[in-house]
């Protein structure tokens, strides 16, 4: 198997318009307002309804494979998307503009995405929300990192919206499951900092074959484990193949690392405090001498742990991302727990793919 070998107050991004956070007013910028655009999650678990004549042509037209929560995936640019996504990829590949100073947190799912939200968001905004002496009114006790960073496709562009960022404060914040080669011409102004977050294919197998199955429409049969590694292995898995979503974001991390930070979820989960000063570093709000003395790093560390966060009672019943629990975004958060699921012939299939397909290039994991 393969394995491893300054300050300043930040003001939080605001969202005017339409609705992206059940605290709205902890993103809002001075003098402005949001109001809701439209109910999230309407129609969710059904297969998607499509738009329009050209985009059923279009969709149509795309070679595509059994869906793990909806009917169909799709082969759109190259990855495999569910309809409603390739709405939203469209629109914001069509409207988005870039700024200077926007950070981008990008991921395949079921790799770490919540964890990096929440991490990002309170190192971003550590002036404002003191991790050290705040203890009961730190956004992240009462909202889920979800809200604090909206991804691209499943809260801004939704069902082909274009949304008003006119409003948003610097550093604008957003998150994409999108691979780096859909996402690359959106973002090519100079200083926009990405940072992707990779987790071992295997594991993250496991993550997201439990959450697809505890979030999919009845409608839709279960996916069973052998079901699920075949289509894995085959790369049909949402914004997938795996190897493909990794290795573009690792390529332009070599090329361009002041543009793009590449981190390992088993580095953290490992060394957290040298990875968090890494990731304030890159997004050129370093830690302090002072701030580390104070505790800072590790109060940050304690805030955004797995196990602090799944306690919560915002991420025990509420609703995030479309209109699935909170509860099915923390399930174990740990490093190896594939060994518990994968017969030895399974595990043997999964590392020959992955050296099969990354170690040629450098990029290795640890399992364990």
């Amino acid at each position: 198997m393969a394995s491893s070998s300054i300050i300043k107050t930040i003001p939080l991004m605001a969202i005017p318009n339409f609705n992206v956070c059940h605290k709205l007013e902890l993103l809002k910028e001075e003098g402005k307002s949001g109001d809701p655009k439209h109910q999230e999650g309407e129609g969710e678990g059904e297969e998607e309804e499509v738009q329009s004549y050209e985009f059923q042509e279009m969709l149509e037209s795309l070679p595509k494979e059994r869906g793990w929560r909806t009917r169909y995936l799709y082969l759109f640019q190259g990855f495999w998307c569910q309809s409603k996504e390739i709405q939203a990829i469209m629109s914001f590949q069509k409207h988005f503009k870039s700024l200077q100073n926007d950070v981008v947190l990008a991921t395949i799912p079921k790799s770490g995405t919540t964890w990096l939200k929440a991490l990002t968001f309170t190192v971003l905004n550590r002036h404002r929300f003191d991790p050290v002496s705040s203890t009961t009114d730190h956004p992240l006790l009462t909202s889920n990192p979800h809200d604090l960073v909206p991804f691209f496709e499943y809260k801004l562009y939704e069902n082909g919206d274009v949304p008003d960022l006119s409003g948003l404060a610097s550093p604008r914040t957003f998150a994409t499951h999108v691979p780096f080669g859909s996402l690359k011409d959106s973002i090519e102004e100079p200083g926009v900092k990405v940072v992707y977050f990779c987790r071992n294919p295997f594991d993250t197998f496991i993550s997201s074959w439990h959450y697809i199955n505890n979030i999919k429409s009845e409608a839709v049969s279960p996916v069973s484990l052998e079901e699920g590694f075949d289509l894995y292995c085959r790369g049909v898995i949402g914004f997938g193949p795996f190897w493909e979503h990794m290795l573009g974001y690792w390529k332009e991390s070599l090329r361009t690392p002041e543009k793009v930070l590449f981190l390992r979820y088993e580095d953290l989960k490992q060394d957290m405090e040298s990875n968090l000063k890494k990731l304030a570093s890159f997004l050129d709000v370093p830690f302090t001498e002072e701030e580390e003395q104070k505790g800072v790093v590790h109060s940050i560390s304690d805030l955004c742990s797995f196990e602090n966060l799944k306690k919560l009672e915002v991420n025990k019943s509420s609703k995030s991302i479309k209109n699935f629990e909170n509860r099915h975004l923390f399930r174990k958060g740990e490093v190896s727990d594939w060994v518990n699921y994968l017969s030895p012939p399974q595990a043997e299939r999964l590392s020959a793919l992955v050296d099969d397909k990354l170690g040629g290039y450098g990029l290795t994991f640890r399992y364990n």
